[in-house]
């Protein structure tokens, strides 16, 4: 491997996106005292962001890395998660999930025109059994999965990325497992890749830039060590930010970027 120049245009990868969608809902706010009816804060609402998240983020992150994303979604299923942050210490005071079940979804067509295929996948009904069986029969290349099953033996051809809280949930393992742990690192294969120790302001969608950066540095390199190093840096840049976030040039410009 050797290290890409920071000037040279990335690499374009076509790349297919599956999986459940999200809009998050950010009310920025003050407290300044508790309320007399309870011991709760009284939360005074200055502005609002909202942004896409879930399967909707990880494009965006795909998208930094310059790659081209189809994202495939049930566009009648839409999550929405509404936080409430203190503008000044900018903690989560509290959030409110409406979910929605999604229609399972068909991938027809060609796969071949695609350098990779990436699943996120919330469990809210999007990714079946069925399709993941079809994708790994229909597929050559890599196929990369955020997942929240519990059952993922049936992930045994893609590279499945989760967390420690998840894998603490598993009833079955699958043979290219990714397990996060934060600020410690990302074990894989029974080695543990270190993480980077900075200060963390919000971890929303650290997995999602996580699960892009490793698609899009495998890509490159065909070296899933490399991959996760590479993806932990990310991540780190990630968590330093409120709300989800996606990669920025600026952001880029202060890594070393794998190549092969």
């Amino acid at each position: 491997m050797t290290e890409l120049n920071n000037t040279q245009p990335l690499k374009r990868y076509k790349i297919l996106v599956l999986g459940d969608n999200c809009v998050d809902v950010y009310h920025y706010g003050v407290v300044d005292r508790l309320s007399p009816e309870a011991p709760v804060p009284i939360f005074t609402p200055t502005h609002q962001v909202e942004m896409p998240g879930m399967a909707a983020n990880v494009s965006l992150n795909l998208q930094s890395f310059s790659c081209e994303p189809y994202y495939i979604y049930d566009p009648s299923n839409s999550c929405i998660k509404t936080r409430l942050i203190d503008v000044r210490s900018k903690q989560h005071l509290l959030r409110m999930d409406t979910d929605k079940r999604a229609r399972p979804l068909q991938v027809e067509g060609d796969l071949s025109i695609y350098d990779a295929i990436v699943i996120s996948d919330y469990n809210k009904g999007a990714i079946t059994d069925e399709l993941i069986l079809d994708l790994q029969e229909r597929f050559n290349g890599p196929i990369f999965v955020d997942t929240k099953k519990t059952d993922i033996a049936k992930f045994n051809k893609c590279f499945v990325k989760i967390n420690a809280l998840e894998y603490s949930r598993l009833t079955s393992k699958c043979d290219e497992l990714i397990v996060t742990r934060g600020s410690e690192g990302t074990e894989y294969k029974g080695k543990l890749y270190p993480g980077h120790k900075v200060e963390v302001t919000d971890v929303c969608g650290a997995g999602d830039t996580f699960l892009a950066a490793l698609t899009w540095a495998y890509l490159c390199t065909k070296d899933i060590p490399t991959a996760i190093n590479f993806a932990n840096k990310c991540a780190s840049i990630t968590v330093q930010h409120t709300g989800v976030y996606a990669l920025t040039e600026q952001d880029l410009s202060t890594l070393v970027l794998p190549i092969s």
